[in-house]
């Protein structure tokens, strides 16, 4: 998990391993958090799945700051 702060929120960008077959490369599910003053404000849901968990992190982080600009 990679956090921040981003215009007076708490932000969070979560990577969740996906393995469908034993044999098959790891993959990781990106997902998105905001928070204020310690109470979870909004959460993503799955965006994609990646193939490194930074990316999915990343793709967390990037939603989290498109819904601040939005909605804060």
């Amino acid at each position: 998990m990679e956090s921040g702060s981003y215009k007076g929120y708490r932000i969070f960008g979560h990577a969740i391993l996906q393995q469908e077959d034993i044999l098959s490369p790891e993959r990781y599910a990106g997902s998105g958090t905001i928070a204020h003053d310690a109470k979870m404000i909004e959460a993503s849901g799955v965006l994609a799945v990646f193939d490194t968990e930074e990316e999915a992190q990343f793709a967390g982080l990037d939603w989290a700051r498109a819904w601040v600009d939005n909605h804060g």
